[in-house]
């Protein structure tokens, strides 16, 4: 009988020793998990234990940091109960390359946890010669009253197939993205409030998925933003620069070993399309009538745009994106219409909220809607705008 449960005995009493025995996980580099676009030189790590025992402590840990095919870094066992902001003290850091990194510890017991799994950073520019991208703004004469939303666009042909494809952008103003029609990333209101004068932030994105073996377009919008757009009261505008401009690298890696970098130059094209004003405090205006469908896609006919002007702009202070992004978390739905006393027609979401109406309408050319936002509705419960002060917060 007792040959019969030995085996069965011997199992559980492994599985009771691997559920037991301390665990590395959260890997985190410089506080995010697998950040891309990394300018640290000397980044941090940090990780948590897990185990199904009380009073765990470690001791001693173990990193090691690797590029895949080969170690920069690789200290042996560390003396230490450290587990946040580690400092990477391995051979120097290059520019766009991913790294892989992997901890095992020690706990009290004198016992060594098995290697975490593997976790990665990728580097961004840690200096401003490594940009080859250069500074655009638009080819054609800007209404400057309106000052209405450059688009831009560049064709390409990816000639091999691709094994990685990372995007670095940033703009005076703001920017949205789109590679053979599909949005760069799920981040809003890039590249973010900064003081921009001191430090411009860029964004780096995984585009990877996007990319085809064969033909290829980046198609670009910017708006004002806080850059060059009305902020706070009395007039306010172009407080950083009366410009709008991008800056685009977008670095390949064929699965041969090869690179080619597609950027922001002087055979860009540029164009206006349906939004003819745009304003963080004011809203826009949309006309219809100028849409511009298919640019975001490749084979577009654009032989009538213009061209661009390269700018020699500074990158000096460029940085990468340091704050949380500004990404879209829900949609809501309108709870109830209201008439106001006054004859109002105000759609309630039941909440304050951050974000844009979608509405889908019909009606003649020429046609105008208009939607003004606001926060409350005034004692007698009428439609209020009063502490909005300067800005109109309107859609048109």
């Amino acid at each position: 009988m007792m040959k019969k449960f030995a085996l069965p005995f011997v199992l559980n009493l492994i599985c009771q020793f691997s559920i037991a025995q301390v665990q590395v996980t959260n890997l985190l580099c410089e506080n995010l998990t697998n950040p891309i676009g990394i300018d640290e030189r000397q980044p941090r790590f940090s990780w948590q234990l897990t185990s199904d025992k009380r009073n765990v402590l470690q001791t001693a840990y173990e990193i090691k940091v690797t590029t895949g095919k080969s170690t920069v870094w690789s200290r042996g066992k560390i003396n230490s109960d450290s587990s946040v902001h580690v400092i990477y003290k391995g051979s120097p850091l290059q520019q766009g390359f991913k790294y892989f990194w992997q901890v095992r510890v020690w706990d009290n017991s004198g016992k060594a946890s098995a290697w975490s799994q593997a976790a990665f950073w990728q580097m961004g520019f840690l200096n401003a010669n490594e940009w080859k991208a250069k500074w655009i703004e638009q080819g054609f004469i800007e209404d400057s009253v309106n000052r209405p939303t450059p688009l831009f666009r560049k064709e390409f042909k990816a000639g091999k197939k691709i094994q990685s494809a990372v995007a670095y952008i940033t703009a005076h103003g703001m920017y949205e993205g789109y590679l053979n029609g599909k949005r760069i990333g799920d981040f809003y209101l890039t590249p973010g409030w900064t003081s921009y004068n001191k430090r411009l932030q860029y964004q780096t994105y995984d585009v990877t998925s996007l990319l085809n073996q064969g033909s290829n377009v980046i198609a670009m919008a910017l708006g004002n933003g806080w850059y060059r757009g009305y902020l706070a009261w009395g007039g306010n505008k172009d407080v950083y620069g009366k410009d709008v401009a991008l800056l685009f690298q977008l670095d390949i890696t064929y699965t041969d070993g090869s690179q080619e970098s597609i950027l922001s130059d002087g055979s860009w094209k540029s164009a206006t399309g349906s939004i003819t004003y745009s304003e963080i405090y004011h809203g826009e205006i949309i006309d219809a009538r100028k849409q511009r469908t298919g640019w975001r896609n490749p084979g577009y006919d654009d032989s009538n745009w213009n061209g661009v002007n390269v700018k020699d702009y500074n990158k000096s202070n460029l940085v990468a994106t340091q704050n949380e992004p500004v990404e879209k978390h829900e949609s809501f739905q309108a709870v109830k219409l209201i008439t106001t006393p006054k004859g109002e027609k105000v759609i309630d979401f039941g909440q304050n909220l951050v974000g844009w109406v979608m509405v889908k309408a019909k009606g003649r050319v020429g046609d105008t809607i208009t939607i003004s936002h606001a926060e409350v509705l005034d004692k007698e419960g009428n439609f209020y705008t009063e502490n909005l002060r300067a800005a109109k917060a309107q859609a048109k």
